[in-house]
Order: structure tokens, then sequence, then C-alpha cells
């Protein structure tokens, strides 16, 4: 019986607008206004009018098309966080494509890869008159092999070396690059880039959308900054 009376009394609160502990509990769980809400809320103003000063037909409409504009903002926003989940399962699968693989980065150590072989590119900012590629053991600086390239242009040259030694191969032994080149003021040596093997590969976070390499001997690397693969 007094569960009927409190909710009888509440009613009536709610209907002359008294705010009671109840009442304002039951909204605070409630931090949305849904489609059946706007309606009741429409139908309510519609009900209680002035009779002599009813809501023009332009108010009516435009508050429709307000409800209609932020409900459809709602599916919109669904829609892109869908997408986005998509868009995350495709880096993974693509993440995934690119175990194994060699990509190409700035540094001079390399390892032997899958076929025993090593390659690589320098860019040559100007044509020089001699181009020399030297293979040393990154430990111990045993020369293992020069390769002579002669005159190059300007531009990307790569350089490859396919005759490994069978220890360097076996023990995938860390070998150290070193690219000379005379641009007519002498011999100097430039940075070369390295395919380097790719260990693993992951989505990045919510926060970063690009797919995450961890490369060997160069740690976590973004794959939207390399652009060649083996």
């Amino acid at each position: 019986m007094t569960n009927r009376i409190d909710t009888n009394a509440q009613a009536l609160f709610d209907k002359l607008g008294i705010a009671t502990q109840a009442g304002t509990a039951e909204r605070a769980t409630k931090s949305e206004l849904g489609q059946q809400d706007f309606l009741k809320l429409m139908t309510a103003q519609l009900q209680n009018q002035d009779p002599f000063s009813p809501m023009e037909n332009g108010d009516f409409i435009a508050q429709m098309a307000q409800f209609s504009t932020v409900s459809g903002i709602e599916q919109m926003n669904r829609g892109l966080s869908g997408l986005a989940d998509q868009m995350r399962q495709m880096r993974i699968a693509t993440a995934s494509n690119l175990l194994g693989h060699s990509v190409l980065v700035p540094g001079n150590l390399a390892r032997p890869d899958a076929d025993g072989q090593i390659h690589g590119v320098i860019d040559l900012p100007q044509a020089s008159s001699s181009t020399r590629i030297s293979f040393t053991d990154a430990e111990t600086g045993e020369l293992y092999h020069v390769e002579n390239l002669g005159a190059q242009g300007t531009g990307l040259t790569g350089f490859s070396w396919r005759d490994l030694p069978p220890a360097v191969i076996e023990g995938r032994r860390q070998v150290k690059i070193e690219a000379t080149v005379n641009m007519g003021d002498g011999e100097q040596t430039l940075g070369p880039s390295v395919y380097a093997k790719v260990l693993a590969a992951a989505a990045g976070s919510e926060n970063n959308d690009s797919v995450m390499l961890d490369v060997q001997d160069y740690g976590e690397l973004a794959v939207t900054d390399k652009t060649r693969f083996r």
C-alpha cells in the first residue's frame, strides 16, 4: 500500500514539476534524449500550447529537422566507428603479410637474406666517377668483399653481394656496409640503405593508424615511412 501511495505521489510531483530525490536519481541514470523521449516532449508541447497562440508550423518543422539532424549524426558516427574497426582488421591482415619479407631502411648493417644475399641502395646527390661498396664483419672489422660499381649517375643506385662465404650465411653474421664515392672533390663516404628482415608486425593503436614493423637490427619502424619491400 505504501509503495502505491509513494508512486502516486511521485507522479503528482512530476506533473507539477517538483523535484524529488527519487525523480532526480532516475533522471541522473539517463543522460541521453532518445527518439521516444523526443516524441513524448513534442506531444506534451502540442497538448499544453496556448490555443490563442499555437506553435507556428515553421517552429514545429524546425524542431523535427533538428532532431533528424542529431539522429543522422548519431547514425553516421556508428557507421564511422564500424568502418574504423574494419580498417583496423585490414591493417592487421596487411601486417601479417609482411612477415618474412625485407624492408629498405637507412643504415649500414645487414644480414644474409633467405637466398644468402645482401641488397641495398645508395642515393647519389650528383654523378660520381667511381663508386665502391665495401662489406666487412661488423664485429671484427674483417674485410669480406668489395664491389666496384664504377661511374654512376645522380639518384638511387642499387648494389648487392651474392656470393657470401658459407660461414657468413650459416651464422647470419652481421655485415657492415660502407659506400665510397668520388663526385669530383675526392673520395667520400655515403650512408647506404639496406634491406632488413621484418621479424614482426602489428597494427597501430587507436591513436596511431600506421602498421608498425619490428625490423631486424633496427627495431620498431612505421610502415608508412617505408616504400620498398622485397
